[in-house]
């Protein structure tokens, strides 16, 4: 296993809310903890022990700064829109798609008329195929996210006039 795949390994468990995954393979150990605000990691390889030392200090800083970069920007804007609109967010981590195939159009454009349960997005999620409904009733004045970009839970996803 190499850098990158842990690094990502460290982010996906961060994101999925788990709070502990083990991984055990041939000669690696790896404990990704998560309930303090940095994941903690501790990395154990029988075949080369001076190698985790070095490994471990910046897979750990990692996913700090992707953590909170994302979070910062967000926040203000999510506040200021809320205040007039409604919220559509994702329910899970995931690949959000607009279309329920590349051939047809998407479900929701900005001036669509929605009712609660109508599709409004599919969400991918370790192959899986999510239909996400709305809770509420509008007009859609804002898509937040792109087709084919990945989403985190709870994210916003399109803003809604309930008017």
């Amino acid at each position: 296993m190499d850098i990158k795949e842990i690094q990502n390994l460290i982010k996906f468990v961060a994101k999925s809310g788990a709070s502990e995954v083990k991984l055990e393979m041939d000669d690696v150990k790896i404990t990704i903890k998560t309930g303090s605000d940095a994941p903690e990691t501790k990395i154990i390889q029988a075949a080369m022990p001076a190698a985790p030392q070095m490994m471990a200090a910046p897979v750990a800083a990692a996913p700090q700064p992707v953590a909170s970069e994302p979070a910062a920007p967000a926040a203000p804007k999510a506040t200021e829109d809320e205040s007039k609109y409604l919220t559509i967010k994702s329910p899970i981590i995931g690949t959000l798609y607009r279309k329920p195939s590349p051939d047809k159009p998407v479900f929701v454009e900005v001036g669509s008329e929605i009712k609660a349960g109508d599709t409004v997005c599919i969400i991918e999620a370790m192959k899986l195929f999510n239909e996400i409904e709305s809770e509420v009733s509008g007009k859609i004045v804002k898509v937040l996210v792109d087709d084919s970009s990945p989403v985190e839970f709870d994210q916003p996803l399109f803003l809604v006039d309930p008017s």
